[in-house]
């Protein structure tokens, strides 16, 4: 994949041509040097498709730990020993003063994380349900919920109550995905996605990159996700957390992350595409490079189960790279 190439295909983008699985393919063999070019199209995409808008989200952990899955990355799983906080469901006043508090660092956004499969048979669906109607109607924060599988029914439950948008990553390809957890399947994640979507409610999902997987992996998430009409797209960076079943996975390069967000952008050229849990520590000094290579989503804060960096720090990485924080 030469300089040349990738202008092909970034022109065709640009002239609002879908970008085929075996394109995406071959952006991936883009060298080492081509990698600032490949980035500095996906910024003339995204300015294209999605304009200056940086998207804000922070999380809120509503309720940690003990979680009966065996996902391998997962500090809050039963079968690792990570030494991850466990607490019960919060208090509506406890989540109200969370979002106060992502507010205050420039939020525009808070999605609501429960630890658990999900709600199918979870005894705290009732007052979950009620917890995120009370927020929604305090706050003038756009409220996500992000409660593991749902069933059509729960998903129309949460629409009825205010909820606009659901939250469930895919994690990564569906071939993949059994090396990730074994515990329940793939199509439980995308039947969660589907209701949500017949529930009349957005879709944020994504996954998480440098968990052990292929190329073709990463292009075929993009891809699913693509076909799922997602509007958020959060890419986390494995923080190999000690305990858990990844502990001694190495790192991905700055390089090819970077690369990975600019691929994301040639697919996905008009959605938020969200810098997650990881950046901090995998990118170091290049943070700011993935605003300039398609990325216009941040997570602010802290994440479940590590911390993030000052907030203030990210809205000036957004300023200096020519964007804006968004607006509800």
């Amino acid at each position: 994949m030469n300089a040349r190439q990738i202008i092909a295909i970034a022109d065709a983008v640009l002239a609002d041509h879908h970008v085929s699985r075996e394109q995406a393919l071959s952006l991936t063999d883009a060298d080492e040097e081509d990698i600032a070019l490949l980035g500095a199209y996906a910024n003339k995409i995204r300015a294209r498709f999605a304009g200056k808008s940086v998207d804000i989200c922070g999380v809120i952990n509503a309720r940690a730990g003990l979680c009966s899955e065996d996902c391998r990355f997962c500090a809050q799983s039963v079968h690792h020993h990570a030494g991850s906080p466990v607490f019960s469901l919060i208090t509506p006043e406890e989540a109200f003063q969370s979002v106060a508090e992502l507010a205050g660092q420039g939020a525009r956004r808070t999605s609501i994380v429960t630890s658990g499969k999900g709600m199918e048979c979870d005894p705290d669906f009732a007052n979950i349900t009620d917890l995120i109607q009370g927020v929604i109607e305090r706050s003038e924060m756009g409220i996500c919920a992000n409660l593991g599988t749902i069933s059509r029914d729960q998903a129309s439950r949460l629409a009825a109550v205010g909820l606009k948008r659901y939250a469930h990553n895919l994690e990564t390809s569906k071939r993949f995905y059994p090396e990730i957890c074994s515990t329940h399947p793939y199509s439980e994640r995308l039947d969660t996605l589907l209701a949500a979507k017949l529930a009349g409610l957005e879709l944020c999902s994504g996954g998480i990159i440098g968990l052990g997987e292929t190329w073709e992996d990463r292009i075929d998430l993009a891809l699913t996700l693509r076909e799922l009409d997602v509007s958020s797209i959060p890419l986390n960076i494995l923080n190999p957390i000690k305990g858990t079943a990844l502990e001694n996975q190495p790192p991905l390069s700055p390089l090819e992350i970077i690369k990975t967000f600019a691929i994301f952008r040639f697919i996905l050229p008009d959605k938020v595409i969200r810098p997650a849990g990881g950046r901090e520590i995998n990118l170091r000094d290049m943070q700011g490079a993935l605003m300039l290579a398609g990325a216009n989503g941040l997570i602010v804060g802290n994440y479940l189960t590590f911390g993030g960096r000052d907030a203030g720090a990210d809205f000036t990485m957004i300023h200096d790279a020519g964007l804006v924080p968004g607006k509800l």
